[in-house]
């Protein structure tokens, strides 16, 4: 007697369940994606006790006849695919042909169907899987799914829910992420009778302000890229610098919602040093790619696809982000908050209210918008200079600014000291104000934070981190270029390493004299150094030296980064002024301009803040005027 047998459909359709049919959240995916896929343009979602008891979706797609509706239950029944070439230019959503029997074997569930053709509509009633009555009903066109009792023959599965709450907010993340990628449709839902929301108007930034509180929009930054190999188009926010909370991301390919971890960490790379450890900004962002080049049938619940050619992918989808980034302001603003019963309408005093920092801005602003704030605060008496005659002429393009252009960043030589190496970009046609005829509104706070006055409110500025953001720069460009950056010491200084020192100064040496350290061997363990970086100041060469063998080890055994960004940042954070220094108000407005030079001025290399901003509205909200 034969000891493999062939399952029964009932058996292996109970089985598939186990891996298309995770939790109540995966039924509503599923019948949601058969919702798109029939052309409906108004889905109704409903769900009792978190989808246990009850899962009903309604559309007014296509609907079906008999002979379809019956077949579309049945094992690997499918409208989507006949051959299997038909794989490489998928345009649906659903293909397998699965879900419905997964589903209708675990369940009670009953479907009802019209066509426009039709004056009368089917029911179809199953009880685990097998057909328990089948009728005439009246109804609109498209399709109605209810599933009721979810599990209720697998009390195994049935167990190994979670909490009510957990399983809502799976279903809720699935239809968001539809209404979300689907703004021509309209989209109703309930919970145990109560309506969460119901969205007409295809505008996703209205419906972004739904989920996420009103004003979220504003700080969207948009994208749009296309060629004939990938177009990129979507929506990235702001990062909340203070907070430390995971935020949603949002991946569709070819209007697929996927979980691909290299988009995930392109994502990541793009914001860079904006991020703090384990925070993720928002993203909704949509790919458009020929189906040929990607394979979505390598996960059981269709949630990952495969790339054919991933490099290529991130080699056009990550400048595209980090270009977008690098334009915009992602400094934190100031705010305040009030207590529950300040905002229960109860009068409370001044001390009740408490600052904070907003996790997103007031409207998207670019660093140029920024630089011009300051520009025309710090300097009130100077109106915005006009651009240059080569911007002029036509020869370059006007950089885009609201009429102050960002200072070049350069590489210099020869600089010497605090003041020589924050030396101003500015030319006199830059239309930067001569010091001697006004004082700018900059002063330094306890030898630690800059303040200035901008056009809107007030800026505050970590000395520290932001000559840090700017060493760590100059540090890149330098040992990536290969630029001359030494300056020759008049007396050479003699290092004489310990044991560890020596061995991490020799896995460092080579980029060590890219970033313009002359150093040469001088017996066991002991090096002579001949010249320095043009911004290591006088007297602090073999401290300097010391100080960043430490720090590179350092971050070399808690953090993985690639060895010239780990000495790059281990540079920059041993070089840069300190809190306690004095500076002028030269070296001051020269830090700024060298600052908002860099790429990202808003975060120093470790992820800290190096801007924050108050406005006058948020002033007047602390003193009472608001």
């Amino acid at each position: 007697m034969a000891r493999i047998a062939r399952l029964p459909d009932i058996v292996a359709n109970k089985i598939s369940a186990g891996e298309v049919v995770q939790r109540p959240a995966s039924v509503v995916k599923e019948l949601l994606e058969n919702s798109i896929d029939a052309g409906a343009d108004k889905i109704t979602v409903v769900i009792k006790d978190a989808g246990k008891e009850l899962i009903r979706i309604v559309d007014n797609g296509a609907g079906m006849l008999r002979e379809d509706a019956l077949l579309s239950v049945e094992r690997f029944a499918t409208s989507k695919i006949t051959v299997v070439e038909d794989l490489d230019a998928l345009q649906s959503l659903g293909f397998r042909g699965e879900a419905l029997a997964s589903i209708s074997s675990v369940s009670h569930f009953e479907l009802k169907t019209r066509t426009a053709q039709e004056t009368l509509g089917l029911r179809l009633r199953y009880e685990g899987g097998v057909l328990a009555e089948e009728s005439g009903v009246q109804g609109e066109q498209g399709t109605t799914i209810s599933v009721r009792n979810l599990f209720y023959n697998v009390p195994a599965r049935r167990k190994f829910l979670k909490s009510n709450a957990t399983e809502y907010h799976h279903i809720f993340e699935i239809v968001k992420s539809f209404v979300l990628a689907y703004p021509e449709i309209e989209w109703r839902m309930y919970s145990d009778d109560e309506e969460l929301f119901h969205v007409k108007r295809p505008d996703i930034l209205e419906r972004l302000n739904i989920f996420y509180g009103d004003d979220f929009a504003v700080s969207m930054i948009e994208l749009s890229e296309e060629n004939d190999y990938l177009s990129i188009r979507g929506f990235l926010g702001k990062p909340a610098m203070q907070k430390r909370r995971k935020l949603e991301q949002y991946f569709f390919v070819n209007r697929r919602l996927v979980q691909n971890r290299m988009l995930s960490q392109a994502v990541q790379q793009a914001y860079g040093d904006l991020l703090v450890e384990r925070q993720a900004p928002f993203a909704l962002l949509f790919l458009g790619i020929d189906p040929s080049r990607i394979d979505v049938n390598v996960h059981p619940a269709k949630l990952e696809i495969r790339f054919d050619d991933e490099r290529n992918v991130r080699a056009m989808f990550y400048p595209v982000l980090k270009r977008a980034i690098q334009l915009h302001d992602f400094s934190p603003d100031l705010s305040v908050t009030e207590n529950d019963s300040l905002r229960s309408g109860l009068h409370q005093p001044a001390a009740a209210r408490k600052f904070s920092f907003t996790d997103i801005p007031y409207h998207t602003a670019t660093t140029g918008d920024l630089y011009a704030n300051y520009k025309e605060g710090a300097f009130p008496e100077h109106s915005a200079p006009q651009q240059s005659s080569l911007y002029q002429t036509g020869m370059l393009p006007p950089q885009p600014t609201t009429g102050y252009a960002l200072p070049r960043r350069e590489l210099r030589e020869g600089d010497d000291g605090l003041s020589s190496l924050l030396l101003s970009s500015f030319h006199e046609d830059d239309g930067v104000p001569n010091p001697n005829d006004s004082e700018p509104k900059i002063w330094q706070l306890h030898n630690k934070y800059l303040i200035c006055q901008i056009k809107t409110g007030l800026m505050i500025i970590d000395q520290h981190v932001a000559h840090e953001r700017v060493l760590y720069e100059r540090a890149v460009d330098v040992m990536h270029q290969n630029v001359p950056n030494s300056q020759q010491l008049l007396f050479p200084q003699k290092i004489e390493f310990r044991p560890w020192e020596y061995e991490v100064f020799e896995e460092i040496r080579e980029d060590l004299y890219r970033l313009g350290f002359n150093v040469r061997l001088f017996g066991n363990r002991t090096v002579m150094i001949d010249g320095v970086p043009q911004d290591v100041k006088s007297g602090t060469e073999v401290t300097i030296l010391q100080d960043m063998i430490a720090e590179y080890q350092d971050n070399a055994s808690k953090l993985k980064l690639e060895k010239r960004d780990n000495l790059a940042k281990s540079y920059s954070c041993r070089n840069a002024i300190m809190a306690g220094q004095k500076l002028s108000l030269k070296e001051m407005r020269s830090l700024i301009d060298n600052l908002f030079a860099t790429r990202e001025p808003y975060s120093c290399p470790h992820g800290r803040p190096v801007i924050i901003k108050l406005s006058l509205d948020q002033l007047d909200k602390m003193f009472g005027r608001k």
